[in-house]
């Protein structure tokens, strides 16, 4: 273990280079070498770092732009002050303003420090150790080692679509609470209770068994069915990586950074918005959701459960992926969820239609499901690109812009097409519909009994 030179004794070292001209050159040998020795004797008095107990307190999972708090905690298990300083790997993604702190902790005690996170990306950030700089009594010289100290950060992503997606399980649950809404619409509807016929009930939902042995007429009144199966097929492939809604003058970095907004994040971070809001409005309607992500192969999977902390698992599974620069393989990823989940489902897929794939290889794997699953293709439009398809172009830039917008929208729209043909559901949402969409093409679904 090296000893490490302090402020102090460059300092020192630094004034005595100053007064060199002006004094024998003894004199500065003297001055030096008193200073090495003092140097060498206070870095063998420092004790070393391996002796101070040093912990982190950090929480284990914290949500994009969120504020949490870390806190080092060092114990002092000598007799006499010590001065320590203190680095952390600390990422900038987490938004720490410093990874570097110093305390003077005393004999037998223990000092705490503490730094806000504001993470501005998702993922798993894993902290494996701490360094230490234990200086000795006169401030010359120090000891330094890193400290293994691991802790596993998982940053989740923020539920941008949260309260409006809290207002549809509340007016939903509000409609099968009443007697004659929900629970009036015909198939996939099962029987709840007989009550008193009134007038503005169907005469349809007349139970003329009941009412002979009553006074009064009878109907039956019906709920939707409980424990359906909603499927989300998150594609993470290269088309997934794209932003949507962003500035071209604005760097891709700068906009990732941005915690707030729908607009300048990646296609990917829509898709995760609008997996939390409908994982949330059917484990709440008490129907079973279940989650697969995949790119060339399948990155995580999520087995359909209508628990409550259904969300947790989804969104824990979502919130370490990125997009990888890969083709995606739509028939690998069905042929998964055939294999793993073959009940009848509501088969979600979170993807992007602009895109040769889409035509080439989603249209033929989607056969594999249709006969069993009803489908939902589900993608984000571009509103930069919309503005470029209208705005009036003014210089031979624009016109050349103008045109691929056109192209790129008229592709988009044709594979729309080619889907809907096919019996598909496919849904073109701006930046921040996409989840509301998707909750009322399940809630529409359910309530038509297509389930």
């Amino acid at each position: 273990m090296l000893p490490v030179v302090t402020l102090r004794l460059a300092v020192c070292a630094a004034a005595t280079a100053v007064l060199a001209p002006f004094v024998a050159v003894r004199w500065v040998v003297l001055v030096d070498g008193v200073l090495a020795v003092a140097a060498t004797v206070d870095w063998l008095r420092a004790p070393r770092p391996e002796r101070v107990d040093v912990g982190r307190d950090a929480p284990d999972v914290l949500t994009r732009g969120m504020t949490g708090r870390l806190v080092w905690t060092v114990t002092n298990p000598t007799r006499r002050h010590l001065r320590v300083a203190l680095a952390d790997e600390l990422v900038d993604a987490l938004g720490a303003p410093t990874r570097r702190t110093t305390m003077t902790v005393p004999p037998g005690g223990r000092a705490r420090r503490g730094v806000d996170l504001t993470p501005q990306r998702r993922g798993r950030f894993v902290l494996e150790r701490v360094t230490l700089r234990v200086t000795g009594p006169w401030g010359l010289a120090a000891r330094q080692r890193w400290r293994p100290l691991r802790h596993v950060l998982t940053v989740y992503p923020p539920f941008r679509s949260q309260a409006q997606t809290e207002l549809r399980l509340q007016r939903a649950r509000q409609l099968q609470l009443g007697e004659r809404t929900v629970r009036m619409h015909g198939g996939g509807m099962e029987f709840d209770t007989l009550r008193d016929y009134t007038v503005d009930d169907e005469v349809r939902r007349i139970d003329w068994a009941a009412t002979a042995r009553s006074p009064h007429a009878i109907v039956r009144t019906y709920q939707a069915e409980r424990n359906q199966t909603v499927l989300l097929l998150v594609d993470c492939g290269r088309t997934m990586a794209a932003l949507v809604g962003a500035d071209p003058a604005v760097s891709a970095t700068a906009v990732a950074d941005a915690p707030g907004g729908t607009e300048g994040l990646a296609r990917l971070e829509h898709a995760i918005d609008a997996a939390q809001a409908v994982t949330r409005l059917v484990t709440g309607m008490g129907d079973r959701v279940g989650m697969i992500a995949f790119a060339d192969r399948v990155l995580a999977t999520v087995p359909p459960r209508n628990q409550t902390d259904q969300l947790r698992h989804v969104t824990a599974q979502l919130s370490v992926i990125e997009p990888r620069l890969v083709e995606s393989d739509y028939r690998a990823a069905f042929a998964n969820a055939l294999g793993r989940f073959p009940r009848r489902s509501l088969l979600i897929v979170l993807t992007e239609l602009a895109s040769e794939a889409a035509t080439q290889t989603l249209l033929p794997a989607l056969g594999l499901v249709r006969r069993r699953h009803l489908a939902v293709v589900a993608a984000v439009v571009d509103p930069v690109v919309e503005r470029w398809r209208t705005a009036a172009p003014r210089t031979v830039e624009h016109i050349y812009r103008r045109a691929a917008a056109i192209r790129a929208l008229d592709q988009r729209a044709a594979t729309a097409a080619q889907l809907r043909a096919v019996g598909v559901t496919v849904i073109d949402a701006v930046p921040g519909g996409l989840a509301a969409a998707l909750c009322d093409t399940y809630l529409d679904t359910k309530a038509a009994g297509r389930l």
